[in-house]
């Protein structure tokens, strides 16, 4: 096998010329699939982190209520129901006190978080703005969203009497940490509360309408002792939580969401952009095993006579396929490694000059990746021409001008 790697090598060497284009040309290629992956890979993470920076992976919920119709008591071929959707009161998860401790120790996740979530009114003097109060227990709440990571006035705290609100409503009603609020409820319930911390997670609707206050304020509040309307859970696999879900809800009966039913929308588009980014690789793919087959297609014809001459040496049809097989497989490699180098410069490069919304990062993987990927498609490349080679006539090749 070295005799055909010291051939193949030499052959490249006498046509450093068009070797050089050929490599410039892989690299290019192997470079825009290694920045390209990087990109989508670092675009898709940095959405789904602030995506599931601002929610629970799962969400367990009461079953929704609806109507029972009797049946009828002689039987009709024909019966005609008009029937209103009903509506949706404030319920309380059905034993979910024994459902924590379990879920606490549920394979697979991470954190458990019982909250109560309801509409109020945010009153400071003649300013009032529609919230939705969410009560929750300080450290399980922790466990659960970054909202400790994101304070920009006070403390991250949930006492009696505390609540935590969002930037944009704090500068709506003109509020900063320490300052005084009313909250009224549907239910005629009303109470003044003191501003322990100011969040702001960058979403607007969160920043602008949720208020975190303690567990027991809100049961208070919303009128519903001992309860509490969702369980919010994170889990190790993001990306198995459908999974999860819908094991859950077939084992406690509760309604059970998963982040990814809920953005069901986004999902798509990264599954859009995943399917684009492999359509790119594709394309650049074949566009850089044309580039190598016409490279050694030319080789072939130009070193004929070489070829011939070789052949009545005593290399056998074999050797010579393997010979130019070296050639493309060398050319791939060679390409793919300086590519990958160049690929992971622009990287860096727009990491650190780029406009800076979210940081790609880069995993080394990509680099053999793009080295195996440019190898094979070079190695694929050089079959026909490397088979023309072996089936040349010696007689033949060594007359040919």
């Amino acid at each position: 096998m070295w005799i055909e790697g010291f051939i193949a090598w030499s052959l490249l060497r006498d046509g450093r010329a068009q070797t050089a284009l050929m490599l410039v040309g892989i690299m290019v290629g192997a470079a825009v699939v290694v920045f390209i992956s990087a990109l989508i890979s670092g675009l898709q993470a940095n959405i789904i982190e602030r995506t599931l920076g601002t929610q629970a992976h799962i969400r367990l919920l009461p079953p929704e209520e609806f109507n029972r119709v009797l049946p009828l008591q002689d039987p009709a071929p024909i019966a005609l129901v008009l029937e209103d959707r009903r509506p949706q009161r404030l319920r309380s998860i059905d034993n979910w006190q024994a459902l924590v401790p379990v879920l606490d120790r549920w394979p697979g996740v991470t954190a458990v978080s019982p909250t109560i979530s309801g509409p109020a009114l945010a009153v400071r003097g003649s300013a009032n703005r529609s919230v939705s109060i969410i009560g929750a227990d300080t450290e399980r709440l922790r466990a659960i969203l970054p909202i400790a990571d994101h304070m920009v006035e006070g403390v991250f705290r949930l006492r009696p009497g505390e609540i935590l609100i969002g930037r944009e409503l704090a500068d709506d009603l003109g509020l900063q940490s320490g300052d005084r609020m009313r909250l009224d409820t549907a239910g005629e319930r009303t109470v003044v509360m003191t501003v322990a911390g100011v969040f702001e997670l960058g979403v607007r609707e969160i920043d602008n309408r949720l208020m975190y206050l303690d567990l027991d304020e809100a049961r208070s509040l919303l009128d519903l002792p001992g309860g509490v309307t969702a369980l919010e859970l994170t889990v190790a696999e993001v990306f198995a939580a459908d999974r999860l879900a819908l094991r859950l809800e077939a084992l406690t009966g509760q309604r059970v969401e998963s982040w990814m039913e809920t953005n069901a929308q986004l999902l798509n588009a990264l599954r859009s952009q995943t399917l684009s980014t492999t359509m790119i690789r594709s394309f650049v793919s074949l566009s850089v095993a044309f580039g190598i087959a016409s490279v050694l297609a030319v080789s072939v014809v130009q070193r004929t006579r070489e070829i011939g001459i070789l052949r009545a040496m005593g290399l056998d049809r074999g050797r010579i396929l393997r010979v130019f097989l070296i050639q493309g497989a060398l050319l791939g490699l060679a390409g793919g490694g300086l590519g990958a180098l160049f690929g992971s410069l622009l990287v860096l490069a727009f990491d650190v000059f780029g406009p800076r919304l979210f940081v790609i990062g880069f995993n080394p993987w990509l680099i053999p990746a793009a080295m195996a990927l440019a190898s094979m498609a070079g190695l694929a490349a050089a079959a026909w021409p490397a088979s023309r080679a072996a089936r040349l006539d010696p007689a033949v090749a060594i007359r040919h001008v």
